[in-house]
């Protein structure tokens, strides 16, 4: 198990709540939400949110110091995304995160807004690419749950 798992399962009714927060905060922004999706270079983004013109941000949970600490390949999400956000419980020390990143301060009611982080649009095909996989994974995750004894295709 890694240490980055270690320090979430610390705090998993923090990393929830924070998440469902970040979540609500993200669809009143216009945003369609999907959950620890898969990225091709092997990361997982814990929020992957896709804007009405198609804009991809995507927002890191930190639940806790110890979270952030274990977590030094996060800066490996600046490629797949147009924006980056770290969402965090009320109680965590904000100037942590760095300045250029989005920060989001979250409980399960909802979440605000404490900061932009500067756009750095994708290229047009990493764009095409990861929305074509965000809504086949979308539409996997529905049959799913339809059907329970769905069988992915290979």
């Amino acid at each position: 198990m890694s240490m980055s798992s270690v320090a979430r399962q610390a705090r998993p009714e923090i990393t929830l709540a924070v998440c469902r927060g970040a979540c609500r905060l993200m669809r009143q922004a216009g945003h369609s939400v999907l959950l620890e999706v898969p990225l091709p270079d092997g990361r997982r983004a814990d929020i992957f949110a896709v804007g009405r013109a198609g804009d991809i941000t995507i927002v890191e949970v930190k639940s806790s110091i110890e979270d952030w600490r274990v977590d030094e390949k996060w800066p490996d999400y600046l490629g797949w995304c147009d924006q980056l956000y770290f969402a965090v419980p009320i109680d965590f020390p904000q100037p942590l995160i760095p300045e250029d990143i989005g920060l989001i301060v979250a409980d399960a009611y909802g979440g605000e807004l404490l900061r932009h982080p500067p756009r750095r649009p994708m290229a047009a095909a990493r764009r095409k690419s990861l929305l074509i996989d965000c809504a086949r994974l979308a539409s996997e995750r529905l049959a799913r749950l339809e059907d329970p004894d769905f069988v992915e295709l290979l």
